[in-house]
């Protein structure tokens, strides 16, 4: 098969109104993303200079960790922690997008996810090959991702006290956590960006290799994806068995042989039901049979982020209570700051 032909069976893939709508989806956070690291970086900048720019709050969205501290904070003391505050409503509205769309926030939501997906699309024009890892191993380092998430949730949720969480938010260490990622990031060491590069290597061969076993935001997704009323559901009487949307499945989902697709691995993003050539066989519908609609998808994702967000801008809890004077004295001890002992 030629690299033209490759090309056009690959872009065909994604030549609907439900995937224009989720790439739509996608490309808006992913430009969220990046302004926001533009912004931060003139935040980085001016904190020692004389007109200070504004922190992004939504950076707090690489913060997941703090976030889910903040998490625990709300539910010991009703109230959210003023450190990151936006973490706080960035992962609950990422919860509610995953337990409404079933795990739809990796396909529609996470700039990681997209840049797995481009890999993916990028290795299937040049090399047309899936490589699989054997299933002994596969189901191995299918826990690791889940180990991971409950270490944290054991750590946070079950083995710190409340004020044990109170103190770690409170601390230095936490405040300017952020501005220690960025500086991770712009001055990174030879052996991260070996890890970095050996991870983008293996999501390149083999698809979402980050996702499908070391990203325990997506094992929390995940988790609250099976308690999800809306399911991909399979019409047997309709069905002609041609099995196209167990070969469109990225995750290698047997979709072929299911009648509701439930999964720890689908994310909803509907190229299993864009592949079926009959209609009204394969969709995405609620327990009790009603075909949930793409454009609810799309319309109800970015409603639910902005509604999280501006309630929270409403309410004075968005952005941080750090003054420009606080940064300029924290950010001198970066380099010494650790966890705190009691994490």
């Amino acid at each position: 098969m030629s690299l033209k032909e490759r090309i056009k069976i690959e872009f065909s893939k994604y030549n609907n109104k439900t995937q224009y709508l989720r790439l739509l989806s996608l490309f808006i956070f992913v430009f969220l993303s990046v302004w926001i690291g533009i912004e931060f970086y003139y935040f980085i900048n001016s904190i020692n200079s004389y007109e200070f720019y504004q922190r992004p709050a939504g950076a707090d969205a690489y913060l997941p960790i703090s976030s889910l501290m903040n998490v625990r904070y709300f539910l010991s003391y009703g109230d959210v922690h003023m450190a990151h505050p936006a973490g706080f409503f960035i992962i609950i509205a990422a919860i509610f997008v995953s337990l409404i769309f079933s795990k739809s926030f990796c396909s529609w939501v996470c700039p990681f996810g997209f840049l797995s997906e481009i890999l993916i699309f990028i290795r299937k024009i040049f090399i047309d090959k899936d490589f699989k890892i054997h299933s002994y191993l596969d189901l191995f380092l299918r826990s690791l991702k889940y180990l991971l998430l409950g270490f944290f949730v054991y750590v946070i949720f079950f083995s710190m006290a409340p004020n044990d969480v109170k103190n770690f938010l409170d601390s230095d260490y936490n405040k300017i956590s952020d501005i220690k990622m960025f500086y991770f990031f712009a001055d990174i060491s030879k052996t991260a960006l070996i890890v970095i590069t050996i991870l983008l290597i293996l999501s390149f061969l083999f698809n979402f290799f980050w996702c499908r076993y070391l990203c325990p935001y997506g094992a929390l997704m995940a988790i609250i994806g099976f308690i999800s009323p809306f399911k991909i559901k399979r019409n047997y009487k309709t069905c002609t068995q041609c099995k196209k949307c167990g070969l469109s499945c990225p995750h290698y989902i047997k979709v072929d042989k299911k009648t509701t697709v439930i999964s720890d691995d689908c994310s909803s993003c509907m190229l299993c039901v864009n592949s079926c050539p009959e209609k009204n066989t394969l969709e995405l519908k609620s327990i009790k049979g009603s075909k949930l609609n793409t454009f609810i998808i799309f319309f109800a994702v970015i409603l639910i982020f902005a509604l999280f967000k501006y309630t929270a801008v409403i309410i004075g809890k968005w952005d941080n209570n750090l003054t420009q004077k606080d940064y300029k004295e924290l950010i001198l001890k970066k380099d010494v700051l650790s966890h705190p002992s009691s994490f």
